[in-house]
């Protein structure tokens, strides 16, 4: 159906209203919380907080492909979120490193135990003999690493948080048991040999883990087994009562209880200071890393920072968005205006986009957006030069309207599609590399073309069209024609010759 240019107009109205409502900060005129769920997102360079770079560190022999990579990324993002950091940013870069930033954060040091943490839980046969907490042991899902028998190991030039502590607070230098015999590793020549503890249960087998209390009111980890981890971990304690059993965190004995009783499908881990106990709920309920982590770079920003960078940032804009609407009145007067006005309507929509995809917004993310306005501005001007021309050739302002438009878009058209290509690949980059600056950049700049093809195209056509019936349509200075029936004359002349 077509419309006429006064339906087109108030369709755009209605658009901008809406787009002005979500865009505008603040929660005023709210409806159902819509706006307050809708707020914009600020990164990392704009608010302050934390970049972790992590790095698989595999045993010796073991190789890290894309697949573990992601599942590492997928546990290290459940554990964010368990943390209750807002718009946090979690991305794979090569094929062995995932970066980490958590804007707001303030408690670093915790988050970085966090993520680094490989929290493999595990619940071992001790042979029937009292491991005492501290131990470190080998089991058969594994070696004790470098880090977890408190071998010093080199430290990277970056800032890095301080080296894990055990959950119980004990010291890191603890009794070492031996690493499985056949496997060798960097570690092995400073292992002495000893048994190889046997795993009952691990903490994939489990279903849930919460704080809770034990019988003297002291905060424990409760957990709760999956099906058919129950009858295994039941058939053991079962045939064990009156025994020890160990409970393992990262190769580290946490608590060796006497088995009192049969147990199915719930118990508990004591043995973890309470102020551990949430931290290591975290860490069991997201899973245990597929490999372990360590960290290679961090960096922390400041807020004030951040705020010195949005002020700097709107200034620009305004400075920009004035230098624009400036040239554009001045040289192509009426329309130039509605050009204007167009790209305040387009400010609008983008900004409203933001807030409702969501876009995490960036220093660099803001760059390409006052980019895109100089772009949406280049289609109106095609579109102008086109009208100026078809003016002075004799035709009249609705036509060369029409022609302006018609005979432009083939140019902002390809134009605007090469630019999104481009964008595309410019995302695909920085996400692949983990550059989060060209990331924000590619997908700011992305949006802010697709949306000038209808701002250009839609509301400027519709601005002019409705202007074309009114007093405005007859003064040709109103549209920079002012010698228009002398370069008719010339031209009419020059064809008669």
């Amino acid at each position: 159906m077509h419309l006429r240019p006064w339906q087109s107009l108030i369709l755009i109205l209605i658009v901008t209203f809406g787009a002005v409502w979500v865009a505008l900060p603040g929660a005023d005129f709210d409806f159902g919380n819509f706006r307050a769920d809708h707020e914009i997102r600020q990164g990392l360079d704009l608010q302050g907080g934390l970049q972790v770079v992590l790095e698989a560190d595999p045993p010796a022999g073991t190789k890290v492909d894309s697949a573990t990579m992601n599942g590492t990324r997928d546990t290290v993002e459940r554990r964010v979120n368990a943390l209750g950091v807002s718009e946090p940013l979690i991305q794979t870069r090569g094929n062995n490193q995932i970066i980490v930033e958590l804007p707001g954060l303030t408690n670093v040091n915790q988050a970085i135990d966090v993520l680094k943490t490989t929290a493999l839980l595990e619940i071992v046969d001790p042979n029937g003999q009292f491991l005492p907490p501290g131990t470190i042991v080998n089991t058969t899902l594994g070696n004790a690493t470098n880090e977890q028998m408190g071998i010093a190991t080199p430290v990277p030039s970056t800032p890095e948080a301080s080296p894990q502590a055990s959950p119980s607070g004990s010291p890191s230098a603890s009794p070492v048991a031996s690493p499985i015999a056949g496997i060798t590793t960097p570690e092995a020549s400073a292992t002495p040999t000893g048994p190889v503890y046997t795993t009952i249960i691990s903490g994939r087998d489990l279903e849930d883990a919460f704080p809770t209390t034990n019988s003297l009111g002291q905060v424990v980890v409760g957990f709760r087994l999956s099906n058919s981890a129950a009858g295994t971990f039941f058939d053991y304690t079962s045939q064990h009562i009156g025994q020890p059993m160990s409970i393992v965190l990262d190769k580290k004995v946490i608590s060796s209880p006497r088995i009192d009783a049969a147990i199915s499908k719930e118990g508990i881990i004591s043995g973890v200071s309470g102020a551990e106990v949430n931290d290591l709920v975290v860490q069991l309920q997201s899973g245990a890393l597929s490999v372990p982590l360590k960290v290679v770079q961090s960096r922390s920003v400041g807020p004030t920072l951040g705020k010195d960078s949005i002020h700097k940032s709107i200034i620009a804009g305004l400075v920009g968005l004035g230098a624009v609407a400036l040239f554009m009145i001045l040289f192509y007067r009426l329309p130039g205006l509605l050009a204007v006005f167009g790209l305040l309507i387009y400010t609008a929509i983008v900004f409203a986009l933001y807030k409702l995809i969501p876009v995490t917004l960036t220093l660099a993310g803001i760059a390409g957006f006052v980019l895109s306005i100089g772009m949406a501005v280049d289609a109106n001007v095609l579109i102008f030069s086109r009208m100026k021309e078809e003016m002075r050739a004799g035709r009249t302002l609705k036509n060369a309207i029409e022609a302006g438009f018609d005979h432009a878009w083939p140019s902002i058209r390809d134009s605007n599609i090469t630019s999104m290509l481009t964008s595309a690949i410019l995302y695909w980059f920085g996400q692949y590399t983990g550059a989060t600056l060209i990331t924000g950049f590619a997908l700011t700049l992305f949006i802010g073309v697709a949306v000038s093809f209808i701002t250009a195209i839609t509301v400027t056509r519709t601005l002019l069209r409705v202007i074309v019936g009114t007093r405005l349509a007859n003064p040709k200075w109103w549209f920079g024609i002012e010698h228009d029936r002398e370069m008719v004359a010339a031209n009419t002349s020059s064809a008669a010759d």
